[in-house]
């Protein structure tokens, strides 16, 4: 798919850990073209550059970082806000820009089980993006990408729930620090240790699923009643959240089946091609010692998910492991995906 030309776009919180990870991967889009970043009111007027504590790997963008800082109101020349601001100000924020007549795509909490707003995850429910019509926003929306934990599991099971069935999940997590965003986790409590708890985590791992894989029904998405329990765990990793899950099925599978089932996995974002689309959703690794997050958390561009280790479970039916990248997958890449999704769609002009 060609466009024209490039869809402005803007990123709130610009500054912050996931701001900048949104920049970063938008630098060179072939659709988006970043032309307004915002932030606190003691950034605003500074040149990005001089404004922000750069912590990527990459170097910051030359272009993006001669732009100057705004305040995070809807006078923003740009037609899609993406969202990377904290949940203590993202909910008025980002409701002011869509009605404002602005396209929000965020990463924030706040929004993801609004009756009204999709949690998007464009390979599972492309579908739910028509419930954006019953918004209250006029030209306006808001599209919520899903907690970063969250995504790769969704991904894991959605061949899993389609082609056999799902009654009971079980998932222990192993968070990257990168996940609490920056500065982050204090080294003294990290280095050396697991601690296992993170505030508000485990009950979005356990709610947002259903959403994701619910059905849209007549202007309503009626959520599936998955059972799930979920333990989650914050580990001296950088990037990339392990996820250990026993499932138990409807139908009865066999490995192979399970396997197979993943690895011919594709949605609409591979069908249509999406620039930041994987080109595999789903890698599962036969050895045993796979998936590693040091190894396995930058395929495909950061957007896939490794699987690996599947074997029967003496409680349920089966367990496995599950990597993904959260700050790319997990928060700036799959927003982006989220909006591509959108246009291709056309529900961005």
């Amino acid at each position: 798919m060609l466009l024209e030309k490039k869809i402005p776009v803007g990123v709130l919180g610009a500054t912050g850990s996931v701001g900048q990870k949104f920049v970063a991967l938008l630098a060179n889009h072939p659709w988006f073209e970043v032309k307004e970043v915002a932030a606190s009111e003691r950034s605003a007027g500074k040149k990005y550059k001089d404004a922000v504590n750069w912590i990527l790997t990459t170097p910051l963008p030359h272009e993006i970082g001669n732009l100057i800082v705004k305040e995070c109101e809807p006078d923003l020349d740009c037609r899609i806000a993406f969202s990377g601001l904290d949940s203590g100000i993202a909910g008025e924020a980002e409701e002011k820009f869509a009605k404002a007549g602005y396209v929000v795509v965020s990463n924030s909490k706040n929004h993801r089980m609004d009756k009204d707003v999709p949690l998007l995850v464009p390979e599972i429910n492309h579908d739910h993006l028509e419930i954006i019509k019953t918004q209250k926003f006029g030209n306006g929306c808001i599209v919520t990408n899903p907690n970063c934990s969250t995504i790769g599991l969704v991904l894991a099971l959605k061949p899993l729930y389609d082609n056999f069935g799902i009654e009971t999940v079980n998932v222990v997590t192993l968070q990257a620090l990168s996940g609490a965003g920056y500065p982050g986790v204090s080294s003294l409590d990290v280095i050396d240790n697991v601690i296992p708890f993170i505030s508000g985590e485990e009950a979005k791992v356990e709610s947002e699923p259903l959403k994701i894989l619910g059905k849209y029904n007549s202007g309503k998405i009626e959520n599936t009643k998955l059972k799930i329990s979920a333990q989650c765990n914050r580990v001296s990793v950088i990037d990339g959240h392990l996820e250990c899950v026993q499932v138990k099925l409807k139908k009865n599978a066999a490995p192979e089946q399970i396997i197979e089932t993943w690895r011919n996995f594709k949605g609409e974002p591979q069908k249509k091609n999406l620039p930041t689309a994987p080109v595999n959703p789903i890698h599962y690794f036969d050895e045993e010692k796979y998936p590693q997050p040091k190894i396995h958390r930058d395929i495909d561009k950061g957007m896939a998910v490794s699987i690996g280790r599947l074997r029967k479970d003496t409680l349920l039916d089966y367990k496995f492991v599950i990597l993904s990248h959260n700050t790319v997958r997990g928060a700036a890449g799959g927003a982006i995906l989220c909006a591509e999704m959108m246009v291709a769609d056309g529900y961005i002009k």
